[in-house]
């Protein structure tokens, strides 16, 4: 909660912009845009508010949240030694598998900061909601307070105004003591509520303009948009720009209806619309019902509204047209917001996975997953087939740990600082518990013993941005590499999903990143694990570690047999014996169900 804390709070930053914006289309077009129209682009405001809620993923998206993912881990802590085992991974008399070293991370804390400012907020949704709801029982009370209205002669007025505006729908209008102003209420049975000292000095002109306006409210369903701007005040009661928006909303709001009706009014009646705005304008205040649609307004408000009135001629066909075009441009642009707004996307810890036109078979293996969680993907090439279990897990991203070593090891051969005839990198001297990392390495035994301080080595030789254009021209994952050069890969902001991992393997495996074929050859010997008679397998392993438990295991690789290459990824997680060993184990035996690799 505390990470999605500061996520909304980079959003808002955002949605002020947005606003922002809005505001000064708005006031560029005035002149452009209708009073509805004007009215109507805060719909799409009104829909971006509630994005960073809705779990919005466009495939392969722009990742502006990136720059900000420093923000929300405050308290996590760097890699702070090596694990205290070892394991190989899987190994017979004949045959040379890798080791799989881990890496120790201390355990995530929650942000301090990002939970007191969730309590805060949190605090301050109730306090809105306490202040809507008292609202609602004062409303309540009103209108067991009011009576159907009795005037015979206002009645009249009210069916008339019915007519003219082909209304059918059967609103019944009630009278009471304790509204200064005429208001229409409820989103499934609306009702106008008059007071009653409109009702005892009524001229029959003043009524009517007030009733067409309570009906253009209802014509619009100006009630159903009021309940969302009550909820999105109480959501968003800590943003001014948002208060400062709703306030706009509402006013154009009334602006909106009056224009609604002097459309129905004839010319020399528009003066006598305004006259009656102004008559009653000491009368009428602010409904104290914020769900409330009604005649009221601040003298602001009705200052803009008396100058519209003053200021209103019949739209010609031309300013509709240009008004229309106006407003679908702001609409789109305000749409294309969306991923910005996204947490979801933001957060980038699932994968869009397209499944259309493709094939894929769903399968079950929770027998010998056991106590894991986690998935398997399996790829076809040959048959062009997909094998998934555990979908929602196989589209989660995680920290690669050591299966990124291929991507780090193509890194280092394309930018030249190691190559497939020279990949040696002295050793430094620092001890490590690992005998396998006290020595001079190459790029094949880098691999072999999963020697991490040798990749390190590769990235601090290079420099940061040129990793991240190394990560986004090979699209590997989320593409976020905002943490320190040394750890950017070990359970740190580089995440993928197993989905990903074999889309990874089959650009590479034929070269699609147009990289130089010696060096995809140097990365292929230096993970093939095995030859047989049944073929040949080519894998890594990775295994994640927090506060001395393994808790995530990988492998991933792809078997060549039979004229086939079956590519496949997959990961484990739990408390403590999640590791890369364990998930090549686990591999073998679903290889050995589906009839692909025999143990």
């Amino acid at each position: 909660m505390d990470t999605f804390m500061i996520q909304f709070l980079i959003c808002n930053i955002f949605i002020s912009i947005i606003i922002g914006i809005l505001l000064a289309a708005k006031r560029l077009l005035k002149n452009t845009l209708s009073s509805r129209m004007q009215y109507n682009l805060w719909y799409p405001l009104l829909a971006l508010l509630a994005v960073p809620f809705i779990p919005v993923r466009p495939d392969r998206f722009l990742q502006i949240f990136s720059w900000f993912k420093t923000f929300q881990n405050i308290s996590a802590s760097h890699p702070e030694a090596v694990a205290r085992e070892n394991a190989a991974l899987y190994s017979t008399s004949s045959e040379n598998w890798m080791n799989d070293f881990s890496i120790a991370v201390s355990k995530k804390t929650p942000s301090n900061t990002g939970m007191i400012l969730c309590c805060l907020w949190l605090i301050g949704i109730l306090i809105m909601v306490v202040l809507a709801a008292k609202s609602m029982i004062r409303f309540n009370a009103l209108k067991k307070s009011a009576l159907p209205l009795q005037n015979p002669a206002i009645h009249g007025i009210f069916q008339n105004c019915l007519m003219e505006m082909n209304i059918t729908a059967n609103i019944p209008v009630y009278s009471t003591a304790f509204l200064k102003s005429p208001v229409i209420a409820g989103l499934l049975k609306p009702r106008i509520y008059l007071p009653l000292h409109l009702i005892s000095d009524y001229k029959a002109k003043d009524i009517r303009y007030m009733l067409l306006h309570e009906l253009q409210h209802y014509r619009y369903r100006d009630a159903f948009a009021g309940y969302i701007m009550n909820c999105a005040g109480i959501i968003y009661w800590f943003n001014p720009f948002v208060w400062h928006a709703l306030k706009e909303m509402r006013n154009e709001r009334e602006i909106a209806c009056d224009t609604s009706v002097l459309k129905m009014l004839k010319e020399e009646s528009y003066k006598d619309y305004g006259h009656t705005l102004i008559n009653f304008a000491e009368k009428v205040s602010l409904t104290p019902f914020p769900f409330a649609a009604g005649l009221s307004g601040n003298v602001v408000q009705m200052k803009k509204r008396i100058i519209n009135i003053a200021n209103y001629r019949p739209a010609s066909l031309r300013k509709k047209i240009s008004g229309f075009i106006s407003c679908l441009l702001i609409a789109v642009l305000l749409i294309c917001f969306i991923p910005l707004l996204s947490i979801q996307a933001n957060d980038s810890d699932r994968y869009y996975f397209n499944e259309s036109g493709k094939d894929i078979t769903y399968i079950d293996l929770k027998n010998l997953f056991e106590e894991n969680n986690g998935s398997f993907v399996l790829y076809d090439d040959a048959e062009d087939k997909w094998q998934i279990y555990n979908k929602k897990q196989a589209v989660t991203r995680l920290s690669p740990v050591s299966t990124y070593k291929i991507y780090s090891a193509l890194f280092g051969l394309e930018s030249g600082i190691i190559s497939p005839e020279q990949s040696m990198i002295p050793w430094d001297g620092q001890r490590y518990i690992y005998e396998q990392w006290n020595s001079d390495q190459t790029l094949e035994s880098a691999m072999e013993n999963s020697v991490t301080w040798y990749f390190q080595a590769i990235d601090r030789q290079a420099d940061l941005p040129s990793i991240k254009k190394f990560i986004q021209a090979t699209g590997y994952g989320n593409q976020n590499v905002s943490r320190d050069i040394s750890s950017y890969w070990v359970d740190s902001s580089l995440k993928i999903s197993a989905v990903e991992q074999i889309e990874m393997l089959k650009k590479f495996y034929y070269n699609q990143f147009d990289f130089a074929p010696e060096n995809i050859s140097a990365v292929k010997d230096s993970i093939r694990l095995y030859t047989t008679e049944q073929g040949t397998v080519y894998g890594k392993t990775g295994t994640g570690e927090i506060n001395g438990e393994n808790t995530l295991g990988w492998f991933i690789g792809y078997v060549e047999t039979d004229g086939h290459i079956y590519f496949f990824a997959v990961n484990i997680q739990n408390d403590g014996h999640a590791t890369g060993p364990a998930a090549a184990e686990l591999t073998f035996s679903i290889l050995s169900q589906l009839n692909i690799w025999e143990k």
